[in-house]
């Protein structure tokens, strides 16, 4: 049991309150797993699934039970994600069997990525929901009696995402589930699930990876060439998924794209300004939009530490423009700015227009030095 958190860099304090509980043997009926995405938030709950399970089996089934959870395979675990709407699908249809042969297939290899990676994020195209069908699905799940099972997990994946009838729903199952059936909600969004959902869960916190635990991830996992997980990991922000995604859509360009936009803001060049964001936003990319708000925010970060005196500069490369930036606004307030960026990349999952957001950030960057 002692090396039952192997692999999950981070969450001690997630991990010493989950051990808590295994050893209480009092263990609740449905957790609620809090935090930013791509922080190990399922990998935790698949190694607490077979934490329970280990405490309560013979040696000689260890291997194949790992094996089992590790693959998210039932009667171990029920596995919850978002699924796109197949062709003539009701609410009554089973969460798969309306999907065309190509989405079939891409979902088993990326449940196969999953398990092969836990740290990997699943992606489906228009997988923008957990349907009700999933939700109800979990009633056959409930259903059947593994007496030889310690605990059965049904685990939901970005629970969040769950609209309010499938909430509805999961309520009914919440309420008293049978013995040795344990939930596990993932979400870095609780304040959209239900209070009544909430109440019900007992919370485990996870926080924001550190810069050591990015890169040995992405080493390890992602078999990133370690100077590359070096630099990139202080721009994650915490989440292995971001530090991913700086990846796929080229870093050092996207480092680039961020000093343009806050050149030509500052400048009061909007058009320029708006061209750098329709380069981001020709796809509708909305986490790449995310990356770049974080990037500047970083970057204001940056003149923070420049004014103290710190060293630790994330924009090291472009130690002249913060110098610039300092020398000719040397008391301008950072704080509100930041506040406003922050929430601007929050409410983008709310699917309000990306240029419309884009153009509020030009406006709160071009009025900082307006002033």
């Amino acid at each position: 049991m002692q090396n039952i958190w192997k692999g999950i860099y981070g969450q001690e304090s997630a991990k010493q309150a989950l051990d808590r509980i295994i050893d209480s043997n009092k263990i609740p009926h449905s957790f609620l797993f809090i935090g930013n995405e791509g922080v190990g938030k399922d990998f935790a709950a698949l190694k607490f699934t077979e934490a329970l399970n280990l405490k309560f089996t013979a040696s000689e089934k260890v291997e194949q039970i790992t094996n089992l959870i590790a693959s998210f395979s039932e009667p171990y675990i029920k596995y919850i994600i978002p699924l796109p709407r197949g062709k003539n699908e009701n609410d009554g249809s089973n969460p798969t069997e309306k999907l065309n042969s190509d989405e079939i297939q891409l979902l088993q290899e990326e449940l196969k990525h999953k398990s092969e990676n836990p740290y990997y994020k699943i992606s489906i195209p228009k997988a923008n929901n957990i349907k009700i069908n999933s939700i109800r699905d979990i009633k056959k799940f409930l259903s059947y009696n593994y007496s030889d099972i310690a605990y059965r997990i049904v685990l939901i994946s970005q629970a969040h995402l769950m609209n309010e009838e499938a909430q509805n729903a999961l309520l009914k199952s919440l309420e008293e589930p049978p013995n040795g059936v344990i939930f596990i909600l993932t979400t870095a969004f609780p304040s959209m699930l239900r209070e009544t959902i909430r109440s019900r869960c007992s919370m485990i916190n996870f926080q924001p990876l550190n810069n050591q635990n990015i890169k040995n991830i992405l080493v390890d996992y992602f078999k990133v060439e370690s100077k590359l997980a070096e630099k990139i990991s202080p721009f994650a922000s915490g989440s292995i998924t971001n530090a991913i995604n700086l990846i796929a859509n080229d870093f050092e360009e996207l480092l680039e794209k961020t000093i343009f936009v806050l050149r030509y803001s500052f400048g009061r060049k909007f058009h320029s300004a708006l061209e750098q964001f329709n380069q981001i936003l020709s796809d509708n990319d909305s986490e790449t939009l995310k990356l770049l708000i974080s990037m500047i925010i970083i970057w204001l970060n940056d003149i923070h530490k420049f004014r103290l005196g710190v060293k630790d500069i994330y924009f090291l490369d472009y130690l002249e423009t913060l110098e610039k930036f300092n020398n000719k606004f040397p008391d301008i307030s950072l704080t509100n700015i930041i506040y406003k960026l922050e929430y601007l990349s929050s409410i983008i999952q709310n699917n309000i227009n990306l240029n419309l957001i884009a153009l509020n950030i030009i406006y709160e960057l071009s009025a900082l030095t307006s002033k």
